[in-house]
């Protein structure tokens, strides 16, 4: 019997070698929560994109079925919890707020309806910090008794991966984080990344 676990993903291609990696030993239902995500627009662009890569996925795996469990978009937690962090670098004190808010969150919601252990997909990009968080997650395993997956996915190529995955897939692909702060500094430090994907 596998583990049921809760995953919480960022986007739909961070998930996907992160899906790969994890369907043969774990029953996966994906946590759409990223109250961070600025506009609302954009939020939901990333959203529906999720939804269409469970849709393809599921119906190439009929033995391992991916669910999708979604939440309110709740962009006022973020900007509660991260007030007076306005100003911080990408990859600060700000980012360690928001992935505590969506790790908590995640955790809250395996508690409440039975999953063995919880996760997050936040680990296979290199612009995040992996040691954060994990120790996060580490720190809510232990406030609420739910087993927390340590992970590094961007490690043998997982970040190469989800590329090659995201564009077998014709997914979107992101060419900022995610949240209006840093979107920000981006456009006003090196607009050209905005050609980029993140």
């Amino acid at each position: 019997m596998k583990k049921k676990i809760l995953l919480q993903s960022c986007c739909a291609p961070c998930s996907t070698a992160v899906i790969e990696r994890l369907v043969d030993e774990y029953d996966i239902t994906i946590l759409y929560y990223n109250p961070n995500i600025y506009p609302e627009e954009e939020y939901l662009k990333r959203k529906n994109e999720e939804l269409k890569y469970i849709k393809i996925f599921n119906g190439k795996n009929p033995e391992n079925q991916i669910k999708f469990l979604d939440c309110d978009y709740e962009s006022e937690r973020f900007y509660e919890k991260t007030k007076g962090f306005e100003n911080e670098r990408e990859g600060g004190a700000r980012c360690a707020i928001c992935f505590r808010l969506r790790l908590e969150k995640t955790v809250t919601l395996a508690k409440q309806n039975g999953f063995d252990i919880f996760g997050t997909t936040l680990t296979v990009s290199p612009h995040k910090n992996a040691e954060v968080i994990n120790g996060i997650g580490l720190e809510l395993q232990k406030e609420y008794g739910v087993e927390f997956l340590v992970s590094n996915f961007k490690k043998q190529n997982g970040y190469k991966r989800s590329v090659e995955l995201a564009k077998e897939n014709e997914l979107y692909r992101q060419n900022y984080c995610g949240c209006e702060f840093a979107l920000r500094v981006q456009m006003a430090e090196a607009p050209e990344s905005l050609n980029k994907k993140y």
